[in-house]
């Protein structure tokens, strides 16, 4: 009796060829809305997408990219860490989202137009940087 040997082999190869570009997300939850959080700093931009919740299912940054010291406060640096999240979040079933923008650093824009340039739909673009109004209270004169 002869067995098929080019039946196992076909199997073999299209188990090993199915789905290139989601299958590490397979099993994991689909979130189809989040909020996208950036905080750009002068030494480096982080960027967190979240559900609506706000539970962080996936973040990067400058440094997380690979860049160090100076190179991470850049504006390319924060293009990098967007689109690190950006492809995951995709991934994992991602349409739409706002975003929150936190801090006065060089990556804010640039990290801003990576998220608008990918499959992501945007409802909203917030900036949440803290001002203070009128600030801490000074320390006192020094006598000499």
């Amino acid at each position: 009796m002869t067995k098929f040997i080019t039946k196992i082999g076909l199997r073999n190869y299209l188990r090993r060829n199915i789905r290139i570009g989601s299958h590490k997300y397979k099993n994991k939850p689909r979130i189809p809305k989040g909020i996208i959080h950036i905080q750009a700093s002068f030494n480096n931009t982080i960027v967190t997408v979240t559900d609506i919740r706000g539970r962080a299912f996936s973040w990067s940054s400058a440094g997380a990219s690979g860049f160090r010291s100076v190179r991470k406060g850049t504006p390319y640096a924060a293009q990098v860490a967007a689109i690190n999240v950006i492809r995951t979040a995709v991934g994992r079933g991602m349409k739409r989202a706002k975003v929150m923008i936190k801090g006065t650093g060089r990556g804010r824009d640039t990290a801003l137009r990576a998220i608008r340039r990918s499959r992501i739909r945007l409802s909203s673009v917030r900036d949440i940087t803290p001002m203070p109004h009128n600030g801490c209270r000074p320390p006192k004169r020094r006598r000499v």
